[in-house]
């Protein structure tokens, strides 16, 4: 049965490059390429890029449900399988289905205001920041049992994907994938006799809600961030975040292995 591929790719030189070499041998492999994404009718996406080029793909195409695998063209690569001088060892490996699927759950934020409530969706993490440069003071809740009043710059909610990512740079752990939970990170938190934070990430099981109350009316006005993309807020009530039922399935070869990945591309 003839297999579909769709080519997602980013706009550099290099990526277009590949593109055009990546087309030429699927198609003496017999695999034909699309141009256009059919959900129910495609049997892969192959991303070229790095991991926003990955980022993008995911929220362009909410979070499709046909396995993805990756070219790295970027600087870290770390969602990428594949580097551009092994295409044909994946064209062998895909045709002969020696792969496996990674599935990754996303982080899902309700945001409540005084007019509506609104939806975003990460695969990495959700950024609940004040604006600019002021920090914000925030009543947080875990399943709501009132834990903390947070001072800082904010909080990172982050999936065990994205714990590489944002979440690794303010100083959070690193989370294998087959673990299913949430890690909530504060930015720049207030310690000292005025303010009380914690100072240090907090692991969620993958049932449990994180509820952000805002302490006052100055504290209303949030920047939420999902995968680098970022919205503005006012009047907002309440944030509600939680695992995401939605995820993405990569496909993983024989040789990976998360931790080789880790030592690799950090050390």
């Amino acid at each position: 049965m003839e297999k579909r591929i769709f080519v997602y790719k980013n706009d550099t030189e290099m990526s277009q490059a590949i593109e055009k070499t990546l087309r030429k041998k699927l198609l003496k492999s017999d695999l034909k390429v699309y141009d256009e994404y059919d959900s129910e009718n495609t049997d892969l996406i192959i991303c070229i890029g790095g991991d926003g080029t990955l980022l993008r793909l995911v929220q362009e195409y909410n979070f499709p449900k046909t396995p993805i695998v990756g070219i790295n063209t970027g600087h870290l690569g770390f969602f990428q399988e594949i580097i551009p001088e092994k295409i044909d060892d994946f064209i062998f490996m895909y045709n002969q289905e020696k792969y496996s699927i990674q599935s990754l759950n996303g982080v899902t934020a309700f945001i409540k205001t005084d007019t509506s409530t609104d939806k975003h969706i990460a695969l990495n993490e959700i950024t609940v920041k004040g604006l600019m440069t002021h920090p914000v003071h925030l009543d947080i809740s875990i399943n709501n049992s009132f834990i903390e009043r947070f001072s800082g710059d904010g909080i990172c909610v982050a999936s065990p994907a994205g714990s590489t990512a944002y979440n690794y740079a303010l100083g959070g752990s690193i989370v294998d994938p087959r673990l299913n939970l949430l890690q909530v990170t504060p930015i720049a938190p207030m310690q000292n006799v005025a303010y009380r934070s914690f100072t240090s990430s907090i692991l969620l099981p993958s049932n449990d809600k994180l509820s952000v109350i805002p302490c006052s009316n100055n504290d209303r006005t949030l920047t939420i961030i999902y995968d680098g993309m970022m919205t503005e807020y006012t009047n907002v009530n309440e944030i509600t975040i939680q695992l995401s039922r939605k995820k993405i399935n990569l496909i993983r070869f024989d040789d990976y292995q998360f931790w080789e990945k880790v030592k690799s591309k950090f050390l």
